[in-house]
């Protein structure tokens, strides 16, 4: 007959290999503290994506209003939607504006439609025919205009706002657009 071999208890060979309650908690207050440097960057880049897609939408609507303004030899707005027309934040309008009302009436042809913004991005506009309901213009030649004429440009500097960032749409004489951050180009952008 064989000997049996002896029981052996268990020792550090037959532990487990997880992790103990300390080295979890290590763990945790490490990705804690991570989180917690990241969460101010991270908040940053969202807000200057949403400020730059904002910006840019606008941009694109002045660049499609002149377009069309163009190409139909006619008249072109881009104007609020909101019913006061004071602010751009509650979205905006390209239409054919056949009677010059900068409202678009019945039978004149919606070309687009922007949504509000999403709060607490605001606009503010600095342009040379400020009365409201605020509009920009363009003529069957690609250049701004005001109600004063069809040869008074309409120039100026919409302004897009959240919290620290600043985006800036600068439209001049000819109705040429071009968007600029004051943070980077604060000697043109101002």
């Amino acid at each position: 007959m064989r000997a049996r071999a002896p029981i052996q208890a268990a020792g550090p060979a037959m532990m487990s290999h997880g992790f103990g309650l300390l080295e979890l908690l290590i763990v945790l207050m490490i990705a804690a503290v991570l989180l917690a440097i990241a969460a101010p960057s991270m908040r940053d880049l969202l807000q200057k994506q949403a400020i730059t897609t904002a910006a840019n939408e606008f941009f694109s609507a002045l660049g499609l209003a002149r377009a069309e303004a163009m190409a139909r030899g006619a008249r072109v707005d881009l104007v609020p939607l909101a019913a006061d027309g004071e602010d751009w934040s509650g979205g905006w309008q390209v239409f054919v504006d056949e009677n010059g009302n900068r409202r678009p009436d019945s039978g004149e042809q919606v070309l687009l439609l922007h949504p509000a913004l999403p709060a607490p991005m605001r606009t503010r506009s600095v342009l040379t025919d400020a009365t409201a309901p605020l509009y920009i213009a363009y003529n069957g030649n690609g250049r701004t205009r005001t109600d004063a004429g069809i040869d008074a440009p309409q120039l100026g500097t919409v302004s897009f706002f959240l919290d620290a960032q600043i985006r800036r749409i600068k439209i001049n004489f000819l109705g040429r657009a071009r968007l600029c951050d004051p943070a980077t180009d604060a000697a043109t952008c101002t």
